[in-house]
């Protein structure tokens, strides 16, 4: 299923859904990040999705991560929370969704790389070249927050 990011953007659908999200920044020991090439746009993104009934949003952290990567993480910090009203995800199936995820901090302990169903590559990427890579403003915001190191952004 395709999907557009919209952010700040008066041309964009209403949202008629808000689903508790979560996304990771793995980071290795040799300070490296741990980024999916997304299926539905093509664009770099860090592992994440939705939380499902019955879980807490850490367990969806690591379960996303996981089915995403291949990686088992254990969860070190929270980079931080994403809400802004005017950014949205609209979907091929009618689905608009507003922004609502909170991004945190892990560490891989397990597991190799795998791709899965929701992305056509995945790979680790030394800091600095993150920032020629194709991925949506909000993915690079939350980069960018991790490697500003300043404590948990609320946006």
């Amino acid at each position: 299923m395709g999907r557009r990011d919209y952010e700040d953007d008066p041309d964009a659908p209403a949202a008629n859904s808000l689903v508790p999200a979560a996304s990771v920044v793995v980071i290795d020991s040799a300070g490296r990040i741990l980024l999916q090439r997304r299926v539905d746009n093509g664009m770099w993104a860090l592992p994440g999705g939705a939380m499902s009934i019955g879980e807490s949003l850490p367990d969806c952290a690591i379960r996303e991560t996981r089915e995403e990567t291949g990686y088992e993480v254990e969860l070190t910090g929270i980079v931080g929370t994403y809400t802004h009203p005017g950014h949205v995800f609209a979907y091929d199936d009618g689905e608009v969704r507003q922004e609502f995820s909170i991004c945190f901090l892990a560490r891989p302990v397990g597991g190799r790389l795998a791709v899965s169903e929701e992305s056509t590559d995945v790979r680790w990427f030394e800091p600095a070249e993150v920032d020629a890579l194709p991925m949506v403003a909000s993915v690079r915001r939350r980069v960018d927050d991790w490697r500003s190191g300043n404590g948990p952004a609320l946006r």
